[in-house]
């Protein structure tokens, strides 16, 4: 069920989306475009869950501009979502399994897929293997939304008991060519996706880089944009975290760790990480929690410090 909205909605709606994804005002139109398509049920999503926490769900449900209610009653057609659905039982398969055979959705996944435990993950006794399979065969195209679903991530960690891996790796497996767009993170920024799910509505498969993820926010280090960046230059590097300056040797990822997050602030404009104090932990990162060896903080560092 989708809510009347003004043009004066649109208008503002699109030009924020603009700004979001660093187009010209020019695109204002076609943004506009783009999100009346997704509200009227011409562009559908279908958004399953696979092996996660829900934090990629929650983090959607804090999008500021629109805001949930928004975002979910006047500028998506969402077909199904497992956290928010209302719908329970049959009539959730029903609407998984129809979508499915009539294709031309836009198929979002949240979560690793258990590859070598399919019924670690199971919907309406079917296996998330399963669904996931059937619905991207006939997908135009599939978002992989947070680390999990884009790399792994925790889920997928060295050793883990169900073999978990990446959206694309498993489509991959199952020899099934429709293109996967990741939005990783943990959890996304709403604005990531929001401004993906729109820019594919209206123009296509987005500009990306070589691990799929959109160039409009991944594009660059979150060291190229840190407020800190002038500590690291002249080498005055924080012991605690309490301390002023570059994070970098109490474990701050952000030399490796492509997204827009210090320019882009969670909850509202709240915060980010580096902002509040902690290093970036890598979250967006293709190895982030993959290894045994991935360190969220650095052990001990003050040994390396000559201390």
């Amino acid at each position: 069920m989708t809510t009347k909205f003004t043009r004066r909605q649109f208008i503002e709606l699109s030009s924020k989306m603009t700004v979001l994804m660093g187009l010209s005002t020019n695109a204002i139109p076609d943004i506009a475009q783009a999100l009346e398509n997704l509200a009227t049920g011409r562009v559908k999503v279908l958004w399953l869950q696979a092996q996660s926490c829900s934090g990629c769900s929650i983090s959607l449900l804090d999008s500021e501009h629109p805001n949930p209610a928004e975002l979910l009653t006047q500028y998506m057609s969402l077909l199904f979502h497992h956290t928010i659905s209302a719908a329970s039982g049959d009539r959730c398969m029903d609407i998984v399994e129809k979508t499915s055979k009539a294709g031309g959705h836009i198929l979002v996944v949240e979560g690793s897929i258990p590859a070598g435990m399919p019924e670690a993950c199971m919907m309406g006794h079917k296996p998330m293997t399963e669904l996931v399979s059937e619905a991207a065969k006939t997908a135009s195209h599939v978002i992989a939304i947070g680390t999990c679903a884009a790399f792994g991530g925790i889920p997928g960690a060295e050793g883990n008991p169900t073999g978990a891996i990446s959206v694309a790796t498993f489509l991959k497996q199952q020899k099934i060519s429709t293109t996967v767009i990741n939005i990783p993170g943990c959890p996304t920024h709403p604005d990531w996706f929001v401004g993906s799910l729109t820019y594919l509505a209206k123009y296509g498969l987005p500009p990306l880089d070589k691990h799929s993820r959109p160039l409009m926010f991944f594009k660059r280090t979150i060291h190229e944009n840190c407020p800190r960046f002038y500590d690291y230059e002249r080498e005055n590097f924080a012991k605690s975290f309490s301390e002023e300056g570059c994070l970098f040797k109490i474990g701050c990822l952000g030399v490796i760790t492509y997204a827009d997050c210090t320019i882009r602030d969670r909850n509202g404009g709240t915060n980010n990480c580096i902002k509040a104090g902690a290093p970036c932990v890598g979250c967006s990162s293709e190895i982030f929690a993959l290894k045994k060896s991935f360190l969220f903080y650095r052990k001990n560092e003050s040994k390396y410090l000559g201390e």
